[in-house]
C-alpha cells in the first residue's frame, strides 16, 4: 500500500559527519544537489590523506561549508550545532568510530534544536540482524547508539539500505571499490539466498528525501527494491552476460566464512561475518516490515526509480574497457612467484596456465584437486 505523500517543507540546514567515506560522499552530494545548506564535518589532519582531501575539495567546490572537529568532542559539537543552526544531523562515520556518536547524541540533546538525527547505520537493521563476531560487536555498538537516542527522545530515522550495488566480495572492506571477478566466482553456500542491492547514488537520493519527511520520524526506513533482489547465482549470470563468457564457480562454504570471521582480522573478518549473515542466514529478507516502526522506502516514493543492478554492472563493464581490458576474453592477471600450492587462510593459492602465462587466484582445495591438479 502506498503511503500518502508528505507536505513540502522548507530546506533544512544539514550537517554530515563522515562525508569523506564511501556512503557519506553520496549523502553529502545528494544534500548539495537538493539545494540544502550543507555543512561537512572534517576531522583535523584529514588533509594528510590525499583521497579524503580530494573528496573534501570536491564537496567544497560544490558549495559545502567545511567545518573542522570531532563528533566525540561534545563541547565543540554543541557550539557547531548552535552557531550554524543545524536542523538535520547525518552521521556516516565508519565502524571503528560508532561509539564516538555517544558524545554527538549528548550534544544534540543539550542543544535541543535539531529536528532529526540519522545515526551511522546505512546497512542492515542492526536490531534484527544477528551476525557472528566480530561483526556482532559493531551491531551491539550501533544498538547502544539507538538506545541513547530513544532515551533522550531525539527525533530520529534509521536508514536500513542493505547491500551496495556491486559484487559482494567477502574479503574486501568496500566491495563497490572493486570490479566483479574476471577469473572465477566465489559463491556463498548454495548461492540461492537473496539480498537487496542499492546504488550509492540512490542511498544519497532517498536519504535526502527522508530527512524532512514527517512520515519517517522515529522510523526504520528499509530499502527493498524488488528489481535488485538477487542471489549469488543470479549475480554471476548477470555479470557473465556483461563480459560475454562463462566463469567457473567456486563454493565458499558456511564453514569457510565462519573460519575467516573467527580469525578476527580487521576488516576482513568483519566483512566475512556480515557475508555469512547475508548469504547464509538471509538477514535482509527473513523478516517482515509491516510493523508500526518500519516503512519501506518504495511505499513513500513510488514514482522514484532505483538504479537497477543491471545498470550498475554496465558501469563496471565500461570501467574494464576504460582500463584497456578485454571484457569478452580471458583477462591477463599479474604474475606471482609463489609455490604451486600454498595454504592461505583456509584456501589454496593456485596456479593455472592460460595463454602461456601463469595466473594467480584463490580457490578452495576441492576445486583445486578436481580442476587444476
Amino acid at each position: 500500500m502506498t503511503v500518502s505523500a508528505a507536505l513540502p517543507t522548507i530546506k533544512s540546514r544539514v550537517l554530515v559527519a563522515g562525508a569523506t567515506g564511501f556512503i557519506g560522499q553520496f549523502v553529502a552530494k545528494a544534500s548539495l544537489d537538493s539545494g540544502r545548506p550543507t555543512y561537512v564535518l572534517v576531522r583535523p589532519g584529514l588533509a594528510t590523506c590525499p583521497s579524503k582531501a580530494k573528496v573534501t575539495k570536491s564537496l567544497h567546490d560544490k558549495g559545502a561549508i567545511i567545518l573542522h572537529g570531532l563528533i566525540s568532542d561534545r563541547e565543540n559539537m554543541e557550539k557547531i550545532l548552535k552557531d550554524h543552526e543545524i536542523d538535520i544531523v547525518i552521521s556516516a562515520v565508519g565502524g571503528g568510530n560508532v561509539l564516538d556518536q555517544l558524545a554527538l547524541v549528548e550534544a544534540i540533546k543539550a542543544v535541543g534544536t535539531v529536528k532529526r538525527f540519522l545515526p551511522s547505520e546505512f546497512g542492515h537493521d542492526v536490531v534484527r540482524a544477528d551476525p557472528v563476531e566480530p561483526g556482532l560487536k559493531m551491531y551491539k555498538e550501533k544498538r547502544e547508539i539507538r538506545r541513547l537516542i530513544e532515551e533522550h527522545s531525539i527525533p530520529y530515522t534509521y536508514i536500513c539500505c542493505n547491500s551496495i550495488a556491486s559484487w559482494p566480495y567477502y574479503d574486501n572492506k568496500h566491495p563497490a571499490d572493486v570490479l566483479p571477478p574476471l577469473d572465477h566466482f566465489k559463491i556463498y553456500g548454495d548461492g540461492t539466498v537473496k539480498a537487496y542491492f542499492v546504488a550509492g547514488t540512490d542511498i544519497g537520493k532517498f536519504t535526502m528525501k527522508i530527512v524532512d519527511d514527517v512520515r519517517t520520524i522515529n522510523k526504520s526506513v528499509h530499502f527493498r527494491p524488488f528489481t535488485n533482489f538477487y542471489n549469488m547465482n543470479e549475480l554471476a549470470s548477470l555479470w557473465e552476460k556483461k563480459i560475454g563468457r562463462t566463469l567457473p564457480r567456486v563454493t565458499v562454504t558456511e564453514h569457510d566464512l565462519l573460519t575467516i570471521a573467527a580469525e578476527n582480522i580487521i576488516p576482513e573478518s568483519i566483512v566475512a561475518s556480515f557475508t555469512h549473515d547475508i548469504f547464509i542466514k538471509g538477514c535482509q529478507s527473513n523478516f517482515s516490515i509491516n510493523g508500526p516502526d518500519d516503512v519501506e522506502v518504495g511505499t513513500l516514493y513510488p514514482d522514484e526509480a532505483f538504479r537497477t543492478l543491471d545498470e550498475c554492472f554496465n558501469d563496471f563493464a565500461l570501467k574494464l574497457k576504460d582500463n584497456n581490458k578485454d571484457v569478452g576474453s580471458n583477462v591477463k592477471a599479474r604474475n606471482f612467484k609463489t609455490p604451486k600450492r600454498q595454504k592461505h587462510r583456509g584456501f589454496l593459492l593456485a596456479w593455472s596456465l592460460r595463454e602461456e602465462r601463469h595466473k594467480y587466484f584463490v580457490c578452495d582445495e576441492k576445486w583445486f584437486n578436481n580442476v587444476v591438479r
